[in-house]
């Protein structure tokens, strides 16, 4: 965990900014498989990565999982981007309620959409599906997991929203706050200037791309 910021304030701080602002202020870096997204446009999450790496069509993991998460955990789970079987559902929810879990990240399917949905549960997914999972196959806690490009350790932090979902390495924590906060406040500058009157292409110095692509 970062040193020099406050944990609480650092997660309030990447929620209320968002997905697409701390991507662009990590140097566009960070962005998962635009493919995940939440199962109620409202859903957002942020929070330390506990990584979970399952089979595909077994949930045995997540199960044993719950066991192991510490409240706050945003679990991220690897089902190698199987969407023909849901292997998290409301029974899954309300144990991960009970645990004090932020929420899910999946690189696969849930089922059970509207229940979790009623729960407030933050679930961000590739997809729904009503076939059910078995049981038995072991896999990996805490482990590194890759989804795409994108590299995630247990202890990374997760920010998650209707946008999409980003990454932050746990080093990076507090440059991810600095620089994000520092976007905001010069975005909102832009928005104000373009109430008054003022045009993207002059405020972001696009006039010189434009004339060298003969673009008048």
């Amino acid at each position: 965990m970062s040193q020099n910021i406050n944990y609480t304030d650092a997660i309030s701080s990447l929620l209320n900014i968002g997905s697409a602002t701390i991507y662009e202020a990590m140097g566009r870096q960070g962005a998962i498989d635009c493919g995940l997204k939440p199962i109620h446009p409202d859903m957002r999450v942020a929070g330390p990565a506990f990584t979970v790496d399952t089979c595909p069509a077994d949930n045995l993991m997540l199960h044993y999982a719950l066991l192991h998460v510490k409240p706050g955990d945003v679990l991220v789970v690897d089902a190698k981007s199987f969407i023909g079987a849901g292997p998290w559902g409301d029974v899954l929810t309300e144990q991960a309620i009970k645990k004090g879990v932020a929420g899910l990240i999946i690189n696969g399917a849930v089922r059970d959409a509207n229940e979790i949905s009623k729960l407030n549960f933050p679930v961000f997914c590739l997809g729904l599906c009503i076939k059910g999972t078995t049981k038995n196959q072991p896999g990996l806690l805490n482990t590194t997991l890759h989804f795409g490009n994108v590299t995630i350790h247990s202890g990374d932090y997760i920010i998650a929203d209707q946008d999409g979902v980003v990454v932050v390495p746990q080093a990076k924590l507090d440059e991810a706050v600095k620089n994000s906060l520092e976007r905001e406040q010069q975005e909102s500058v832009y928005r104000e200037k373009i109430r008054n009157g003022e045009n993207t292409v002059d405020l972001l110095g696009l006039r010189s791309t434009l004339n060298h692509l003969n673009l008048n």
